[in-house]
């Protein structure tokens, strides 16, 4: 592995609350690598607006890896798009393209028209830990609840029912990591199909994991991209 000197920065971009709390675990398994966490002001809901934010905090003038989880990953793609400059590779977490469950679409509108509703700690742990429903995860889980307005949740739902990147990936020029959940409750297999069909070379690591994968295995994640970086090499450095 090269010196934390030689490795990019890595940027996060987080799931649907926005707040990069959850990152905790997966950072302090990455505790010798330069890292940065984009925080999403709650206002900003659609994928025009978060995608607008992220721009503005990419680095300037060093080399640096994008990881786009969840609901950030239509975020990182739109980025990775645009080719910015130091930008190395794109990692996509438990992710998709467009919306990774289309046979709920109908229910946008009722969600729409219906008062948010607060998900409480029980329902995020089936949907999102499952058996990896630590003691600490779950207090993450209860200080994170009430630090997201309902509404915003909703309207970043709305928006990731919405998606569509797909016309965007044939633009990526960069290494791509997909890592996948095994026992992922949020977005299926088929979500990550859709993305291996479009991302010619798109690498692919799996993991015995539910949704929060970053969260449930910290250290096989930051393993997963140590050895991403291993294989895409070290920056060209000019003569």
């Amino acid at each position: 592995m090269a010196p934390s000197e030689e490795r990019p920065l890595l940027v996060l971009l987080p799931g649907l609350d926005g707040t990069g709390l959850m990152f905790a675990s997966f950072l302090a398994a990455l505790a010798d690598w330069d890292t940065q966490v984009v925080r999403y002001p709650e206002a900003l809901v659609s994928y025009a607006a978060c995608t607008h934010f992220a721009r503005t905090q990419l680095p300037k003038g060093r080399p640096f890896l994008l990881l786009g989880e969840s609901f950030s990953g239509p975020v990182a793609l739109a980025l990775a798009a645009e080719r910015p400059e130091g930008l190395r590779g794109v990692v996509l977490c438990g992710t998709f393209a467009r919306n990774p469950r289309p046979g709920l679409a109908w229910t946008g509108p009722l969600l729409r028209l219906l008062p948010p509703l607060r998900l409480g700690p029980g329902m995020v742990r089936f949907l999102l830990l499952g058996r990896w429903a630590t003691p600490p995860l779950m207090d993450l889980v209860r200080r994170l609840l009430p630090a997201v307005p309902k509404a915003t949740l909703r309207d970043r739902l709305l928006a990731a029912m919405a998606v569509d990147q797909t016309p965007l990936l044939p633009a990526l020029a960069v290494p791509a990591l997909a890592l996948a959940a095994r026992h992922d409750r949020v977005v299926p297999p088929a979500a990550l199909r859709h993305l291996r069909a479009h991302l010619k070379g798109l690498d692919i690591v799996t993991l015995e994991a539910p949704h929060w994968l970053l969260q449930a295995r910290p250290e096989a994640a930051a393993q997963a991209l140590r050895d991403f970086l291993a294989r895409i090499g070290p920056p060209v450095r000019p003569a």
